[in-house]
């Protein structure tokens, strides 16, 4: 554990899982004051899951929680194989050379959480669209911001190119957001929005939940929840899977593990389609990913910040520090993982995780404030990665 001022503010790093554990299993909320990375993201979330804290998280939190059942998730095995479906023909175009396949799996994994987050179909993997680009210029703003400090004041920010840039595209994507929610409330004023054979979109689940008073959803605080799922659900998911098939061709013992593995599992299928019951088969593909994510965290730091004097490890933490949990070395400490640069998926093991902490392993977080989302990018990147890898093999272009 370090502790530093950055400029006024008080803050503290905590680099040990067992210390970590101590903020994660609260559910203190994220700062938001200047030069907290959530502040910079507040203009485009506003107050969804990510940002929000107190009364507001945990009712929003009940509410949302009904969207990532198991029996929601399900239907979305089926929108993730024919995503994927559209992938691999534009691999096949591409075989027998280096790509940059971040790229291509970008756009993938925007075309499921469009799909899934309110059946919108533009088609992006092969002709683009504004939204898609309006949102990933979103992203792309954010570390440039962290890294000038100059830029922290919003008021500064937006006089510059990038500022004014992020300004419109924020506006762009709210007004797409705001236009298909208002149609389909419509739609569910007038009767007309029965799904029939549809899967029950995000949307669908936000527009109708209601708090035990009876009160449901603003059409502000939807759009901020799917602005939310959009900016948490696509670029870290496609993260996730380009680190993994980089680890796989990093590993091809594992890789050639990981096809037998799929081979076995679909043999005698008439097509390679991922079904919802052969994920929990997939078992050794399971363990990479999550050696891959150990290895690779998408998400660099977690911060919080105490609303109350606490103890930890015997140190006293004042009320309104800021607490900084850098992912990347919690996931790589010595004392818990041992050769903690070697791809070892079997330390993922049932006999390995049961001698394990309950926040040893946290790229989704942990405890109340956990992300809500990790079993939908489970789903996601265990259907993507198996149908990819037992089409084609993959080499790193270092090598």
């Amino acid at each position: 554990m370090t502790y530093a001022f950055l400029g006024p503010l008080p803050t503290v790093a905590m680099v040990h899982p067992e210390t970590a554990k101590e903020i994660l299993k609260t559910a203190e909320p994220k700062p938001t004051n200047l030069g907290a990375v959530y502040n910079f993201i507040f203009p485009w979330l506003g107050e969804g899951l990510l940002v929000a804290g107190g009364k507001r998280w945990a009712r929003n939190r009940k509410l949302l929680t009904p969207a990532f059942h198991f029996d929601i998730l399900k239907p979305y095995v089926a929108v993730n194989n024919l995503c994927t479906d559209v992938f691999l023909g534009k691999l096949d175009e591409m075989n027998d050379r280096y790509f940059e396949v971040f790229n291509e799996i970008s756009l993938l994994t925007f075309d499921v959480i469009l799909k899934c987050a309110f059946s919108y179909d533009i088609d992006c993997q092969k002709q683009g669209h504004p939204y898609v680009k309006a949102v990933s210029e979103l992203g792309a703003a954010l570390p440039e911001r962290v890294l000038n400090p100059l830029l922290y004041p919003y008021m500064f920010f937006i006089l510059t190119p990038m500022g004014r840039k992020f300004r419109r595209n924020c506006n762009y994507v709210h007004r797409v957001a705001d236009d298909i929610i208002r149609s389909r409330r419509k739609a569910l004023k007038e009767n007309l929005s029965k799904t029939g054979d549809r899967y029950l979109d995000f949307l669908d689940i936000l527009l109708t939940a209601k708090d035990p008073t009876g009160k449901g959803l603003t059409d502000k605080e939807i759009r901020q929840e799917v602005d939310t799922f959009m900016f948490e659900g696509h670029d870290t998911t496609a993260s996730s899977i380009s680190w993994a098939l980089y680890s796989l061709a990093s590993n091809p013992d594992c890789m050639q593990k990981c096809q037998e593995e799929v081979d076995r599992v679909l043999q005698g299928r008439d097509d390679d389609n991922i079904l919802w019951n052969d994920l929990s088969e997939l078992k050794y593909l399971n363990l990479c990913i999550k050696e891959s994510l150990r290895m690779h965290t998408t998400v660099p730091f977690i911060q919080r910040i105490t609303t109350k004097d606490c103890y930890v490890d015997g140190f006293l933490i004042p009320k309104h520090t800021s607490i900084s949990l850098p992912l990347y070395t919690i996931l790589h400490h010595p004392d818990v993982w041992k050769k903690p640069m070697e791809f070892i998926p079997e330390r993922f093991s049932s006999e390995n995780t049961d001698k394990m902490g309950s926040h040893a392993f946290v790229p989704f977080s942990a405890g109340p404030r956990n992300c809500i989302g990790q079993n939908f990018a489970m789903h996601e990147m265990k259907v993507i990665l198996a149908r990819v890898i037992r089409r084609f093999v993959f080499f790193s272009a270092s090598k």
